[in-house]
């Protein structure tokens, strides 16, 4: 069964330079076992924030950046140059700033991609790109060593929104319409794809993430409340500022 854990920090700032110094660990650690090292990136301010402070630190540099795959949770379904983009977010605060090997990068198809303005093409093509970075005789999906979430106001992960059709799709990668928050058309990985990788770190900030936080720790269903249906293979790390954990109780919280 997942080891679930909470650690709380004291505001937004140290999270965000606390779960950048984590994933850098975290990736060197799976390069000494495997030789490599899998992480899926997610979107929203907090990932932002990580991602420059992991740019920043020293820490960067201890990474083998080239024997590192990067993949993503979900992606707005918009050109590839749109701003709103969560591949553009992560290249400008990160990815352009590493040695990565552009071939070991596999970014979501955008709307002006190979599959034009179709999402369920695009959603097909992304999981045939994960089924073929798979082991032979293994699940259709790639080893994820660590993958990252923030956890929306509704308790959304990736652009798994609740009571949504796709909160019940089993495929690996699921187009999204009709997302109740802008922009209406989104890319992601499902549920039981989420839930093959190896750790999967919740991240929130702020005080309006509080109720979901409660609502995910506290047993809510999965269709209800996304968050509460995610589950790491060895590993369910929730990472949180106190205005995040304001709702939760003591027993729940590892304070840093």
């Amino acid at each position: 069964m997942s080891e679930v854990s909470v650690i709380v920090h004291a505001d937004a700032n140290l999270l965000a330079q606390a779960v950048a110094a984590r994933l850098a660990v975290r990736l060197i650690d799976a390069q000494a076992e495997r030789g490599e090292a899998s992480v899926v990136l997610t979107g929203g301010r907090i990932a932002f924030a990580v991602y420059r402070a992991l740019r920043d630190s020293p820490a960067r540099d201890a990474v083998d950046w080239p024997r590192v795959d990067v993949w993503w949770g979900d992606e707005r379904f918009v050109p590839h140059d749109d701003p709103q983009r969560n591949e553009r977010q992560a290249r400008e605060a990160l990815l352009d700033a590493v040695p990565l090997d552009p071939a070991r990068v596999h970014p979501m198809p955008p709307s002006d991609g190979p599959d034009g303005p179709d999402p369920e093409a695009a959603a097909a093509r992304y999981a045939e790109e994960l089924a073929r970075a798979a082991k032979p005789g293994t699940a259709p999906l790639p080893h994820f060593d660590v993958l990252l979430l923030g956890v929306g106001e509704d308790g959304h992960v990736a652009s798994v929104f609740p009571e949504h059709p796709v909160a019940y799709e089993t495929r690996p990668v699921a187009a999204v319409r009709g997302a109740p928050k802008p922009p209406p058309v989104r890319l992601t990985l499902t549920l039981p794809a989420i839930n093959t990788a190896e750790e999967v770190w919740l991240i929130a900030s702020g005080p309006d993430k509080a109720s979901a936080v409660r609502l995910a720790l506290s047993g809510a269903g999965p269709v209800q409340v996304p968050a509460a249906g995610v589950r790491g293979v060895d590993r369910t790390v929730w990472l949180l500022d106190r205005a995040a954990a304001a709702e939760i109780g003591p027993r729940f919280r590892s304070l840093r």
